[in-house]
């Protein structure tokens, strides 16, 4: 089962989300063309390897720079598979606008980031001597989903049944909560590869999404209301 859609429309132009989408899509179809060799390098440089930032000795025999923090941001538009930037992609269009309509483009794309640094620390934190690195934008569209099951808690998530044409909704609190039970279920049972790409970070999707749904209300946009038909009071229960 897979989420289709949500149902609450927007008031704005979601730019900042669709420019998201085209850049990252843009990125990985140029990394997917590289040798297989260049492309591994291009990760290990750009992507966020724990050990280089907690074992010098390690950085400096790999030939990474240790001082370079450049990778808490470019790991961001990395994406291991096509399966790992589609997923995340179609996450982002359908979370991604509502936020982005209530915080604007300025202030969404500053929250996008916001999200996958705090979600890249925690993973480094949480396995500081892994050397594979973490690549992938889950960390901050986790943070918009933290964001989202606060702003939107009621709102219906239509989820399909995988190659079925069967249909149902769930509320967006139910759904989102279920994910986050099996992230902290995944990451507390160590889950999560030890060698090549790790496009699967389980402590940063909890740390992006803790990050949302306690920073979220720094970035909203004054005068974005919420859009017609949603009871105000419900979107942001207290």
């Amino acid at each position: 089962m897979i989420p289709y859609r949500d149902t609450i429309p927007c008031l704005n132009t979601p730019w900042v989300t669709w420019s998201l989408i085209v850049l990252n899509f843009g990125i990985f179809l140029l990394t997917w063309i590289l040798p297989e060799k260049a492309m591994m390098q291009l990760f290990y440089f750009y992507g966020l390897v724990p050990a280089r930032f907690a074992s010098a000795e390690w950085a400096a025999w790999a030939g990474l720079p240790p001082n370079d923090y450049a990778p808490f941001v470019t790991h961001m538009f990395l994406h291991g598979s096509w399966l790992h930037v589609i997923f995340n992609m179609w996450m982002l269009w359908i979370f991604g606008d509502n936020v982005e309509d209530r915080m604007g483009a300025l202030r969404f794309i500053a929250f996008y980031l916001f999200c996958g640094l705090v979600a890249g620390g925690l993973q480094m934190l949480a396995n500081p001597e892994a050397t594979a690195p973490v690549v992938g934008a889950s960390g901050a569209l986790a943070g918009i989903m933290g964001a989202y099951y606060f702003m939107y808690p009621y709102a219906r998530i239509v989820i399909w049944v995988f190659f079925l044409p069967l249909f149902f909704e769930v509320p967006a609190i139910a759904f989102l909560g279920v994910w986050v039970i099996i992230q902290l279920y995944k990451a507390t049972n160590g889950l999560g590869g030890g060698g090549g790409v790790a496009d699967v970070a389980w402590w940063g999707h909890l740390g992006g999404f803790i990050a949302g749904m306690l920073f979220y209300r720094l970035f909203l946009l004054p005068g974005r209301g919420s859009p017609p038909g949603f009871d105000a009071s419900q979107l942001h229960p207290q």
